[in-house]
């Protein structure tokens, strides 16, 4: 019994680790049709008996995207971007430093551990998912590129209740296509992925408008949008900058 309980788990996580590489393959040139967060904000919201709810989100390749955008949520979120493979070791030992002072702990994911999260897992913390979402991250790195996985987190990320994805956000916020935003309004969409439920775009508190002039600033100290260079053609090798100056990251 207990060979055939073994040998059914080798197979059920073989075929695990088939099927995630299947997906990340897929998706390396396909589209998501959703995530598993956008997944999640639905099964909450029908499980509340709002069966109503929609989520805002359109696809947008990564050419339609302003790159205002793109620089804005590096500079806010992962400045080493280009340069790490999934993990920002520095970034690992502050926020364990922070647990161990018994200090509010900052956010250490990467925007590439950020996609894995929001396209395959689910929200709340456990060693479970940190660890599924280490492998998954692994996996993004190995087989996409750092375009595909900056052209998914923005496509991906919630900036406000219920709208995904700058695709959403642009017309939501701003009235115009994403092609067309402006640095402000780059700086502003990324201020509030912290807490886009809390932190809002069309009424940004003080707090968020500080951030943005804070991003603002990180991004010139980065280069301004020819940083981006580095994420669209460059090896990670060439890639490596110092961090402007502290910055926010997504929790997770």
């Amino acid at each position: 019994m207990w060979r055939r309980l073994r040998r059914w788990l080798l197979w059920t996580l073989g075929g695990l680790v088939a099927l995630s590489v299947l997906s990340v393959l897929l998706l390396r040139y396909i589209p998501p049709v959703s995530s598993a967060f956008i997944v999640h904000a639905y099964v909450t919201a029908w499980s509340k008996g709002d069966w109503g709810w929609r989520a805002q989100h359109h696809w947008t390749p990564y050419e339609a995207i302003s790159p205002y955008v793109k620089i804005a949520v590096i500079a806010s979120e992962d400045q080493k971007f280009p340069a790490h493979y999934g993990f920002d070791l520095d970034q690992i030992d502050h926020a364990l430093e922070e647990r161990e002072s018994g200090r509010r702990v900052r956010g250490a994911s990467t925007i590439s551990q950020q996609v894995a999260k929001n396209l395959y897992l689910w929200p709340g913390q456990s060693f479970l998912r940190k660890g599924v979402e280490a492998y998954l991250t692994v996996l993004l790195e190995t087989f996409w590129s750092k375009r595909r996985i900056l052209e998914m987190y923005v496509n991906l990320a919630e900036f406000g209740p219920g709208i995904y994805g700058v695709g959403a956000a642009a017309p939501r916020f701003f009235g115009h296509a994403p092609a067309r935003i402006t640095p402000a309004e780059g700086a502003l969409l990324a201020a509030v992925l912290p807490s886009p439920t809390h932190l809002k775009v069309d009424r940004p508190s003080a707090y968020v408008q500080r951030r943005v002039q804070e991003i603002l600033a990180q991004e010139a100290a980065l280069g301004g949008i020819g940083y981006l260079k580095k994420v669209e053609g460059e090896p990670p090798q060439s890639a490596i900058a110092k961090p402007a100056s502290n910055r926010r990251r997504g929790s997770g």
